[in-house]
């Protein structure tokens, strides 16, 4: 087993008297895909902020990369922060600035490099994803949900971050967008050698790239472990998700030889 390079130990994190996150505790390892998932509400992307320290924990405690939330150096957290990259929700590409620009902001805020390199890597990230160079010139506004989700794909690898947290990657595409947009987040963390964390509801993300699923109801992690897990779960939420009729269906094709 590979050494834990994320771990949040019982946290808890509450919005007034509305406690989301309830004495969660989860870990892990380095170069797995790790695919998080729970009803709407259940609080998936507040874990995610929560690690990336964009949402105050009310207890508990945070570690990435070997590197404690709480006793770190707001130095020493910012290192941390330069060693991973973050696609949000619908992308959250910064309209004002072209594909290219905002590819580069990272860049731009953290490293020390010419005009000339910036342009070369950022079109080097903007092929890996799949982008072509005129998409480079275009603004938000002029891109697909599909190409979208690329382009902040693109920055969140701007600066070969060895970590990518994820919040719903294939939301709002269409099956056949969502299905390459997998495949291009597993051939990626192949090739680089990621860590992904990423928050989902897709079904099919889940059987496609993930390595490991954690499912959050109640505020804590109440199923832990691969798909053949997930499906003996005795929690109602996880039974109800996995074995209804789209999750039964799922795993029937799975278990199906191929032609």
């Amino acid at each position: 087993m590979a050494e834990p390079i994320i771990i949040a130990k019982d946290l808890e994190v509450s919005f007034g008297n509305n406690t989301v996150l309830d004495g969660l505790s989860l870990s892990v390892p380095r170069g797995e895909i790790l695919g998080v998932v729970g009803a709407s509400g259940s609080g998936k992307s507040v874990l995610l902020r929560t690690l990336i320290g964009l949402v105050a924990k009310t207890r508990g405690s945070v570690s990435v990369l070997g590197v404690d939330q709480d006793s770190a150096s707001e130095e020493e957290w910012q290192a941390v922060e330069r060693r991973w990259g973050v696609l949000f929700q619908r992308g959250a590409l910064f309209s004002s600035l072209t594909v290219l620009q905002n590819i580069q902001f990272l860049m731009r805020e953290t490293l020390d490099i010419s005009q000339e390199l910036m342009d070369e890597v950022a079109m080097a990230k903007l092929e890996m994803v799949g982008l072509t160079p005129a998409d480079a010139t275009k603004f938000p506004s002029e891109l697909s949900g599909g190409m979208t989700k690329r382009a902040a794909l693109a920055r969140a690898l701007s600066i070969d971050p060895e970590i990518v947290f994820l919040d719903e990657p294939t939301s709002g595409l269409d099956p056949i967008s969502a299905g390459e947009l997998d495949e291009l987040i597993k051939t990626l963390q192949k090739t680089l050698g990621l860590t992904v964390f990423m928050v989902t509801h897709d079904l099919e993300s889940l059987y496609a790239i993930c390595d490991r699923v954690a499912a959050i109801a109640d505020g804590k992690i109440v199923a832990d472990g691969p798909i053949s897990t997930m499906l003996k779960a005795k929690h109602p939420w996880v039974k109800a998700y996995f074995r209804g009729q789209r999750g039964n269906l799922l795993a029937a094709q799975r278990e199906q030889p191929a032609l």
